[in-house]
């Protein structure tokens, strides 16, 4: 199992050893019976486990969708807390994408949910939503510290309405802001940080015309959008060319669909890994 000593050391060795993917857990109706299972919790957990056992040497992390497990309720969460803890008896890093965000004691009650070792649904990581403003997460992003895990924090999304708040503020936007931020928080780390960045796989250009320095962030950079929303690795080599050794490459649908087949799954994580390392 990864040492929790310090999350950027963590998920470079992690990268280093596996490849730069991380594989989205996402159990989806039409999915789960793709797979021929129930829309239910327990047929999420089997989703899951499945997908965790194919992916062991192959993905750097394992992200679980956090909204596919709550609609559940209590049966839902139960489902996620066994998954992580399977995720994390086999050795394999987990992001838990809930997108938190909130302030004060609020924060600090997310904070401790997703990042204190006590806590059941603790992970390695967790992404957070900075639009409170970015200290509001400090919390979270001091608590990470302590514990050696890490957060991914909202820089750029690829959804359309992303840019009509991301954008806003020309030179000085909102997702400059936040990402300089990040710099900021990052600048002691000798190579990545414990505070990511998620950036869009299909944002094309907008780093540049934003005048943002990704590689100068020392952060992780999550980059959903690759293989079923439409890119390729060498779009994400060709899109992040400076700052292509940060990216951790995030694939879902794509590889998902390959199962419910325990090796025709891995497979196709193991061909999708082995672009993104051609592509570098």
């Amino acid at each position: 199992m990864w040492t929790m000593a310090d999350f950027g050391t963590t998920l470079r060795a992690a990268m280093e050893a596996n490849g730069p993917l991380c594989v989205g857990i996402d159990p989806h109706p039409g999915l789960l019976a793709a797979w021929g299972l129930e829309d239910n919790a327990e047929s999420v957990l089997r989703f899951s486990l499945r997908v965790i056992e194919a992916m062991d040497g192959v993905a750097a992390i394992v992200k679980p969708q956090v909204a596919l497990y709550e609609r559940f309720g209590s049966a839902g969460f139960a489902a996620l807390e066994q998954t992580l803890a399977a995720a994390r008896a086999q050795g394999l890093l987990t992001l838990a994408d809930a997108k938190r965000g909130d302030i004060g004691s609020t924060m600090a009650a997310y904070a401790s949910a997703w990042l204190d070792d006590s806590s059941p649904l603790a992970a390695d990581a967790v992404t957070l939503s900075p639009y409170l403003g970015y200290e509001s997460l400090r919390p979270a992003i001091d608590l990470a510290a302590r514990t050696g895990r890490g957060v991914f924090i909202l820089g750029l999304t690829s959804n359309p309405e992303g840019p009509s708040v991301q954008h806003v503020g020309g030179a000085a936007s909102v997702a400059k802001t936040v990402i300089d931020a990040v710099a900021r928080e990052n600048a002691g780390a000798g190579d990545l940080g414990h505070v990511g960045l998620v950036i869009g796989a299909t944002v094309g250009d907008a780093p540049a015309k934003l005048g943002i320095d990704l590689a100068a962030t020392k952060a992780p950079l999550l980059t959903p959008g690759l293989g079923a929303q439409g890119a390729t690795a060498r779009d994400l080599a060709d899109s992040f060319a400076g700052s292509f050794g940060q990216v951790l490459a995030t694939s879902s649908r794509d590889i998902l669909q390959a199962g419910p087949d325990r090796p025709t799954l891995r497979a196709r994580a193991e061909a999708v890994r082995a672009e993104l390392i051609a592509a570098g």
